[in-house]
C-alpha cells in the first residue's frame, strides 16, 4: 500500500509505538500518591516537557501545556474558553477565518447563536485578506482566532504578521493559533508569532490518536483570559480535568522528541517529495492549486479534469494508493469544502478537487507510483465518461 493521506493522520513511527508499549507495564493512576501514581506522573511530565521542547517553549507546567484528547477538543478549549471568560466585558467580536478547520468554525456557528459576532477573513489564494482584518479590528475584538496551516490546500498563513498588528491595536485581545497541520511542519513557537493560545494533535507527527495538546501562555492564565470547560477532579492545572490517558500522551511526547531531532531533515525530504510530485504533474490535464503566499511542505492540492474527487479516491484505493478528498474530519460532509471555495476554487473545482498530503516516511517511488496511477485514472475514466 503506498499512504500519501497523512493530513488526516500520520503512521505511527516504530520509537512512539516502543514507547507506548513499555508505557503499559505501568497502569497507575497518575493523580494516585503511591509508588505506581508517581511513575505514571512521572511518564506524564516527561512528554509534556518534550511537546513543549518542540513547541519551542521551555518551563511549563500543567497549566501551561494542557492535554487534551484531540487537537479538535484543544480548538474547543481555546474559543470557548476564551469567549466565555470575556463574556462579562462588552467586547464581543472574533475574528477568524472562511477556512479554518470544522472543529474552529462549528464552535464559531455556536458562537454566533450565543450572541458573538464573527468575522471571516477571505483566504483568496491562500493568503489571508488584510486590509479586511485591519477594517475589523478595533478595541471591541475579544478574540482572533487564525490556522497556521490549511489542512486543505496546504497555504501557510502569516499569522505572525496580522496576530501582531491585533496586539498593537488591541493589547487586551486574545490571539489564538490552529498549529495542528504546522507543528514539526513549519518553523514556530508561540512567542515568535505572538500567540496567546496554540493547538496541536500527535497524530499528526507519527504518533497515536486520541491525544492533543492546548498551549496557554502565561500571560493568559496570570490575566484570567480563558477558563476551563470541562470540570472534574482538577487536572491538567485545572483546565481538563478527567484522568489523564497516560499511554497516548507518552506517544506524543516520544513523537515530538523525535519530530524536533530530525525536524530539518524531514521537512527536507518532504519538500523534496512534493516537488517531484508537482514536476511530474506539469503539464498534464491535472492543475496544482499552489497558494499565492508561502506554503507549507506536506499538502499538494490538485484539480482533476472533470472527474469527482470520490470516482479518483475509488480509482486509486483499488491500486492500493490512499489519498483523500479534503479533510477527514468533514469528509462525510454533504456541503462543499469552505476551504477550498476560499481559496477561490468554483464549485465544479472544488468538486474534482483532491489532497496528496507526504510524509517522512514516502519515497520517490511512492510519488512516482501515484503520478503514473493518477494520470492513468484521469484517461480511463474520461474516456468512460464519453
Amino acid at each position: 500500500m503506498i499512504y500519501l493521506d497523512n493530513s488526516a493522520t500520520t503512521e505511527l513511527s516504530l520509537s512512539v509505538k516502543q514507547k507506548m508499549i513499555q508505557s503499559l507495564e505501568n497502569y497507575g493512576n497518575p493523580s494516585s500518591t503511591h509508588a505506581q501514581g508517581i511513575v505514571a506522573r512521572k511518564m506524564i511530565e516527561e512528554a509534556r516537557d518534550n511537546v513543549a521542547a518542540a513547541l519551542g517553549v521551555s518551563k511549563v507546567n500543567a497549566e501551561n501545556l494542557v492535554f487534551t484528547s484531540c487537537g479538535s477538543e484543544a480548538n474547543n478549549m481555546a474559543l470557548f474558553g476564551s469567549a466565555y471568560a470575556k463574556a462579562k466585558h462588552r467586547a464581543n467580536r472574533i475574528i477568524t477565518t472562511d477556512s479554518e478547520h470544522p472543529s474552529v468554525e462549528n464552535v464559531m456557528k455556536k458562537l454566533e447563536a450565543d450572541g458573538f459576532e464573527v468575522i471571516r477573513l477571505r483566504t483568496l489564494g491562500g493568503v489571508i485578506d488584510e486590509s479586511q482584518f485591519l477594517s475589523s479590528m478595533n478595541e471591541n475584538v475579544l478574540l482572533v482566532s487564525l490556522m497556521m496551516v490549511n489542512n486543505e490546500t496546504g497555504a501557510w498563513y502569516d499569522v505572525k504578521k496580522v496576530f501582531s498588528m491585533a496586539k498593537r491595536i488591541n493589547p487586551d485581545v486574545v490571539t489564538h493559533c490552529d498549529a495542528v497541520q504546522g507543528f514539526l511542519k513549519v518553523p514556530f513557537s508561540p512567542k515568535a508569532i505572538s500567540a496567546d493560545l496554540v493547538s496541536i494533535s500527535a497524530h499528526k507527527i507519527h504518533g497515536p490518536k486520541g491525544v492533543g495538546a492546548l498551549y496557554i501562555s502565561p500571560e493568559t492564565i496570570k490575566t484570567k483570559r480563558i477558563v476551563p470547560c470541562l470540570l472534574g477532579g482538577g487536572q491538567e492545572g485545572g483546565y481538563r480535568s478527567g484522568t489523564e490517558n497516560v499511554i497516548g500522551i507518552v506517544g506524543f511526547g516520544e513523537a515530538a522528541k523525535q519530530g524536533r531531532a530530525n525536524f530539518a531533515i524531514d521537512v527536507q525530504r518532504i519538500n523534496a517529495l512534493r516537488d517531484m510530485c508537482c514536476d511530474m504533474l506539469e503539464g498534464t490535464e491535472v492543475k496544482i492549486n499552489a497558494p499565492r503566499g508561502a506554503r507549507a511542505p506536506h499538502v499538494l492540492s490538485v484539480t482533476l479534469p472533470g472527474i469527482k474527487s470520490e470516482t479518483m479516491l475509488n480509482f486509486l484505493s483499488q491500486r492500493e494508493i490512499c489519498i483523500s478528498a479534503g479533510s477527514a474530519c468533514s469528509a462525510h460532509s454533504k456541503h462543499m469544502s469552505t476551504a477550498l471555495l476560499g481559496f477561490g476554487l468554483k464549485d465544479f473545482e472544488a468538486d474534482t478537487t483532491v489532497r496528496i498530503s507526504f510524509s517522512a516516511f514516502n519515497t520517490e517511488d511512492d510519488v512516482k507510483t501515484l503520478v503514473d496511477a493518477l494520470l492513468f485514472g484521469v484517461d480511463t475514466l474520461t474516456r468512460i465518461k464519453k
